[in-house]
């Protein structure tokens, strides 16, 4: 039994890094990205087209489906 929970909790320790890793700011080609998660899409990322709409309105030029979650990640220039 204690074997199991020490697995479980290094599974969940292994998915909290992955998570965290995926949110920070991204350097591409010496360009500083910025990323924000969007306040107002609330639901599952499964196509670019819906996340695309709502970051243009919250003032994003682009934007991606990102991570295990699927959220919708919008992303501009720094």
């Amino acid at each position: 039994m204690e074997r199991f929970s020490r697995s479980i909790s290094i599974m969940v320790l292994l998915m909290l890094v992955l998570l965290t890793i995926e949110i920070g700011p991204v350097v591409a080609d010496g360009d500083k990205i910025c990323e924000s998660p969007s306040n107002a899409f609330k639901e599952l990322c499964l196509r670019d087209d819906n996340c695309d709409i709502v970051c243009k309105i919250e003032g994003f030029p682009n934007e991606d489906c990102k991570g295990f979650l699927h959220k919708c990640v919008c992303t501009k220039p720094c």
